[in-house]
């Protein structure tokens, strides 16, 4: 599997439909690619929380219409990064998009852990409550966003539902940047399985993002890394490489907390 990870930056001057627009196509621009990734809330951007209310949507509003297009135009499977999402009830929730190779709408993931500390996204927003898979071809991705990324019991969760990798779109602050490459080896390491953290350049209201979008490998190898521009990456992932590398340190077979059946049993 061949995927591209669109680092795309967000500028306060440039507007949601040109970012959108833009957005689009670079991912018409990746159609040698199997699997392309977009950033967390890249619309919006991550820390605008002022526009939240005005820029959300629902999951099939304006950014699934742009990037369905895009994603069928390119005959790429793509995860759309996350969207501000409204739910029927009013609810805001940090909402993530797959779509097929012919735009369809395959996955949905919302946001469990909300960043904030009673504030920002942690007060506006809903929490998500369930683990999403999605199987692709040849590959099964589990799906996180940004904050969650600290939360290594959701990428346990992930491994036992089958996941051979983690898409992890992020809007990750510059200023805890060593974080984000720490934990996206960890995670990898941790699980055997590959990282695909695709994070923002430019500024979210005033806070300068990391960049710095990161695929690992399950040795925790890392097989590509951005700078801190907009910038694409582009790599190969292998689900044998995931199998082999269980089979060679089969670690996940030692694990006695967490499981269904208590140690002993």
């Amino acid at each position: 599997m061949r995927a591209s990870l669109i680092q795309i930056a967000v500028d306060p001057d440039e507007t949601v439909n040109s970012r959108r627009a833009r957005a689009a196509s670079l991912v018409r621009e990746q159609q040698d690619a199997d699997l392309v990734i977009l950033p967390e809330l890249w619309p919006v951007g991550a820390f605008a929380y002022e526009s939240f209310a005005e820029e959300a949507e629902t999951v099939t509003g304006p950014t699934y219409e742009v990037m369905a297009k895009a994603a069928s135009d390119a005959g790429v499977w793509l995860h759309a990064g996350s969207v501000v999402e409204k739910a029927a009830d009013g609810t805001l929730y940090n909402t993530s998009l797959v779509l097929s190779p012919a735009g369809e709408l395959v996955g949905t993931y919302r946001k469990i852990h909300r960043f904030g500390f009673d504030k920002g996204e942690a007060v506006m927003m809903g929490a998500g409550d369930g683990l999403v898979t999605v199987p692709l071809p040849g590959l099964t991705v589990g799906l996180a966003t940004c904050y969650d990324l600290r939360f290594p019991e959701l990428f346990r969760g992930l491994v036992d539902a089958g996941a051979q990798a983690f898409v992890i779109p992020a809007g990750w602050p510059a200023r805890r940047r060593e974080h984000w490459t720490l934990l996206a080896r960890a995670r990898a390491v941790e699980n055997q399985a590959y990282v695909l953290a695709c994070g923002t350049a430019g500024t979210h209201a005033g806070v300068e993002q990391a960049g710095h979008s990161i695929v690992v490998d399950p040795w925790g190898e890392v097989l590509a890394e951005a700078g801190p521009g907009e910038e694409v990456l582009r790599v190969e992932l292998s689900a044998e490489k995931v199998t082999a590398t269980r089979e060679q340190f089969p670690a996940l077979k030692d694990r006695r907390l967490g499981l269904d059946a208590p140690p002993g049993a």
